[in-house]
């Protein structure tokens, strides 16, 4: 099981099977708002003089890409505390979006919801705004991790939101048949798995509760 699970042709095959790829700038339509979901900030490390990102900063770097190539107008970022119980820290919408004007992006071109805790929750709240401020689906983009693409896209539809999406934030790469890859046991084959057990459990987790 352990040579199974550290195989990183394995591993990388089961994961970008399970990505939804990106589409490419130049082939993309211009939308009025980009919706990004967070994750990967850390909230808890100080100095607090500064924004901590230890993971899926691509969302933040290639959502600020979008904003510079006016193929969104506006910046929506949702995310509070994935926490079960909140600790009083700085939220990740409010991380992302001091990361994000530090890139160049005014801050009146950035609107933050900081209060939801799981992907369902947001898809709710963030149609509320949307409806609000007189956008339409077709107005949107929805911002993410390829491979957390498709539980998002199913809870923002279980919600009412039909959507057009961008993916970011790649764990797969292009296969490779390399000695190395095919035979000599990685330990990041374990984390890719860890994240895909995980996004697993959590969609199967999430048709239970009814939220996709």
């Amino acid at each position: 099981m352990l040579l199974f699970f550290s195989n990183e042709f394995i591993a990388n095959e089961v994961m970008k099977a399970w990505e939804i790829q990106t589409t490419p700038f130049k082939a993309m339509s211009h939308h009025k708002i980009g919706i990004i979901l967070t994750g990967g900030a850390n909230t808890a490390l100080t100095p607090k003089d500064r924004v901590y990102f230890h993971g899926a900063v691509d969302r933040v770097i290639h959502s600020v890409q979008l904003y510079k190539l006016h193929l969104i107008d506006t910046i929506l970022i949702s995310g509070g505390s994935g926490k079960l119980l909140s600790s009083g820290e700085e939220r990740e919408a409010a991380q992302y979006k001091r990361g994000m004007i530090l890139m160049g992006v005014p801050e009146e071109d950035i609107m933050t919801e900081e209060a939801t805790r799981n992907t369902y929750e947001s898809a709710v709240e963030v149609k509320k705004m949307i409806a609000s401020k007189g956008y339409s689906n077709a107005d949107c983009l929805l911002i993410t991790s390829a491979f957390h693409m498709r539980r998002a896209l199913a809870c923002y539809r279980k919600a009412g939101f039909q959507i057009d999406y961008f993916t970011t934030d790649f764990y797969s790469h292009p296969t490779e048949l390399t000695l190395d890859v095919l035979i000599i046991p990685n330990v990041g084959a374990l984390e890719i798995w860890q994240k895909v057990f995980r996004e697993w459990m959590g969609f199967v987790a999430y048709k239970i509760a009814g939220y996709i």
